[in-house]
């Protein structure tokens, strides 16, 4: 069973292979892929990333510069994959800004022009200490790395010392909400989740039976049929 924690630590050890798939052109995932009868119950996701493509394309060209300008143009990236990560940075960002600012105990006051020079000195010092205290969450202008917030959040979830309130149960709830969604996109747009698809009306055996699709995770996806039990992938009928 996947828990908050799970999620959030998914997040920051698979950030590595979204960067490494940053260069890889979009693929639909293995789910489904190569039985060709039955890509038809797919055609969703093709329309969807064909204009996905076309949302792009103006950019894309307004970018590309002529041949014979000096220098490398940039090698190309997935856009899908790109936007993904914006889009899981700005959540767990977001999230923190929130939770940072609901349990984040305030730094420690600077002594004022009337405390005794050596009373002064020592709570100036234990002030700064204070503010620079590496586990405080940053308000900052810029989005953090999702490893750096999906980390700070894990640090929440578990109780870990700091300048820190108790989560309550609703801050509980919401980070356990974002991590998921972003774990799951991460699985998505990676192709690690394993499942079946049960095709709709319009593709049924010729039993007349319910066809389930069976797939993902880099497995060879193949199809069955529920009624008669017929297997087979894109190569054919393997068992009937």
């Amino acid at each position: 069973m996947h828990t908050t924690s799970t999620h959030l630590r998914d997040i920051a050890l698979r950030w590595t292979d979204l960067r490494d798939a940053l260069g890889t052109p979009t693929q639909l995932a293995a789910f489904g892929l190569g039985l060709r009868s039955y890509l038809a119950a797919l055609d969703h996701h093709d329309a969807e990333q064909a204009a996905y493509d076309r949302a792009h394309a103006a950019h894309r060209r307004s970018q590309e510069r002529n041949p014979a300008q000096i220098g490398q143009r940039p090698v190309p990236v997935s856009l899908r994959v790109y936007d993904t990560m914006r889009a899981i940075e700005a959540a767990l960002a977001a999230c923190a800004d929130a939770v940072a600012a609901a349990v984040q105990i305030e730094p420690v006051p600077f002594a004022g022009r009337d405390w005794p020079a050596d009373d002064r000195a020592r709570r100036n010092a234990r002030a700064r200490a204070d503010l620079a205290d590496p586990r405080r969450w940053r308000f900052r202008g810029t989005t953090p790395s999702a490893p750096h917030t999906a980390l700070w959040l894990l640090a929440r979830i578990e109780h870990r010392p700091g300048p820190f309130r108790a989560l309550t149960e609703q801050h509980r709830r919401h980070i356990g909400a974002v991590a998921r969604g972003a774990a799951e996109r991460i699985e998505s747009v990676l192709d690690l989740a394993d499942g079946s698809r049960r095709l709709g009306a319009e593709h049924t055996c010729q039993c007349g039976g319910t066809i389930e699709v069976y797939g993902g995770a880099g497995a060879t996806p193949c199809a069955r049929c529920k009624g008669c039990g017929a297997l087979w992938t894109e190569a054919g009928v393997i068992a009937a």
